[in-house]
C-alpha cells in the first residue's frame, strides 16, 4: 500500500448562514492546525456574538485526521456537531473547524430541523471555499549559526518546507514543517552545514 504524503484542507476561512422558522444559522469555516487553534476561534466568536444561543462545533485535525470533536452546545444530543463534522469528512477534509452559531427565532424545529439546518449551514460555509493539497510534515526546530542561515533557507525552500516561526539572532532557530517525503534527504544535507542541528518540535 502506497503511503500517503499528502492532505486535503481549505485554502481560507469561509462563511455561510441558513435561516429555517426565524431562527438564524450562521456558520464559519476556518484551516486549523491544532487544539489550540480551535479554542482560540471559538472564543473570537463567542465575542463576535455575545447573544447567540448556541455555538455549535466540530473540527478534524491531524494527517491522519485521528484527532476530533462535535459538539452539540446545548442542543439535543448528536443533533448539531455530528452533522457539522459529518460536512467536513463528506469533502475528505482535515485541519478544519467549522463552527454554527444559533440565534433562536421562538419555533422549536425538532431533532430532524435541528440536523438539517446545522447540516446545510456548514455545507453552505465550505461551498465555496478552495481545498488545497498539502504536503504531510513533520515540523522540526532547526538551530544554526547566522552565518549559514542563507544556506538553511534555500535548502527548506527547496523541500517545499513551511515556515512556522523563526527566531533570527546572532544564533538562529527555525520551526519548519519539512515534507515527510523529503525530511530524511533534506535533515542529511542540513547535518552537512556546519553548526546545524535538526530535531522533531515538540509542540
Amino acid at each position: 500500500m502506497q503511503e500517503t504524503t499528502k492532505f486535503k484542507t481549505i485554502a481560507a476561512s469561509s462563511t455561510g448562514d441558513f435561516k429555517d422558522r426565524g431562527s438564524k444559522f450562521l456558520a464559519y469555516s476556518y484551516p486549523v492546525v491544532s487544539a489550540a487553534d480551535v479554542k482560540e476561534k471559538i472564543h473570537a466568536l463567542k465575542k463576535e456574538h455575545p447573544k447567540a444561543v448556541h455555538h455549535c462545533y466540530a473540527y478534524r485535525i491531524g494527517t491522519d485526521g485521528t484527532q476530533y470533536r462535535a459538539v452539540d452546545d446545548g442542543e439535543p444530543s448528536g443533533s448539531a456537531g455530528k452533522p457539522i463534522l459529518g460536512q467536513i469528512d463528506s469533502l475528505g477534509l482535515t485541519n478544519v473547524l467549522v463552527v454554527v452559531v444559533r440565534y433562536f427565532g421562538g419555533t422549536l424545529l425538532g431533532v430532524p430541523g435541528l440536523i438539517n439546518a446545522y447540516k446545510t449551514a456548514s455545507a453552505l460555509a465550505m461551498e465555496n471555499v478552495p481545498t488545497v493539497e498539502k504536503w504531510i510534515e513533520i515540523v522540526a526546530d532547526i538551530s544554526f549559526d547566522y552565518p549559514v542561515m542563507g544556506e538553511v533557507l534555500y535548502l527548506l525552500k527547496q523541500a517545499e518546507a513551511t515556515i512556522y516561526k523563526q527566531d533570527l539572532q546572532l544564533f538562529c532557530i527555525v520551526t519548519s514543517g519539512i515534507p515527510k517525503v523529503n525530511y530524511e534527504g533534506i535533515v542529511k544535507k542540513l547535518s552537512e552545514i556546519r553548526g546545524v542541528s535538526v530535531k522533531v518540535s515538540e509542540q
